[in-house]
C-alpha cells in the first residue's frame, strides 16, 4: 500500500533553479530513509541525497553538494530536493526510493545501491538546457 510520487521536474535553463517534491502514503514504519537517485539519459542510477526521518542526518554526493538541498515535511509525508544552479548535466530522470529501518540503525549514505532500496517513485524528469 506504500506510494510514492514525485513531482516538481520540467525544463529549465542553465543556472535556474527547481524544487522536486516526493510525496508518501499508506506509510505503516516510523523509521526510514529516502534517497533521491536520477539516471541520466544512457547511463544507471546513482544517489544524489539522502534524508533521515527521524533526524536531521542527510548526505549528498560530491557532484550536487552546495547546488541540492534536502528537507522534510513530516506533517505531509514529503522529502523535498531543491536544486540550484542547474547544470546541463544535471538533465535526467529523478527518483524518489525508500527503505525502512530500524530505530537502532538509521543510516544514511548518498552513494547506496538502487537495489538496496524496495519502494519506488515514477520518476519526474528534469531537462536542463544549456
Amino acid at each position: 500500500q506504500l506510494q510514492l510520487v514525485e513531482s516538481g521536474g520540467g525544463l529549465v535553463q542553465s543556472g535556474g533553479s527547481l524544487r522536486l517534491s516526493c510525496a508518501a502514503s499508506g506509510l505503516t514504519f516510523d523509521y526510514y530513509v529516502i534517497t533521491w537517485f536520477r539516471q541520466p539519459p544512457g547511463k544507471g542510477r546513482e544517489g544524489v541525497s539522502c534524508i533521515s526521518t527521524t533526524d536531521d542526518s542527510t548526505d549528498y554526493a560530491d557532484s550536487v553538494k552546495d547546488r541540492f538541498t534536502i528537507s522534510r515535511d513530516n506533517a505531509r509525508n514529503t522529502v523535498y530536493l531543491q536544486i540550484d544552479r542547474l547544470k546541463p548535466e544535471d538533465t535526467g530522470i529523478y527518483y524518489c526510493a525508500l527503505v525502512p529501518r530500524s530505530q537502532l540503525y538509521m543510516t544514511c549514505v548518498a552513494a547506496s545501491l538502487p537495489s538496496a532500496y524496495p519502494y519506488w517513485g515514477q520518476g519526474t524528469q528534469v531537462t536542463v538546457s544549456s
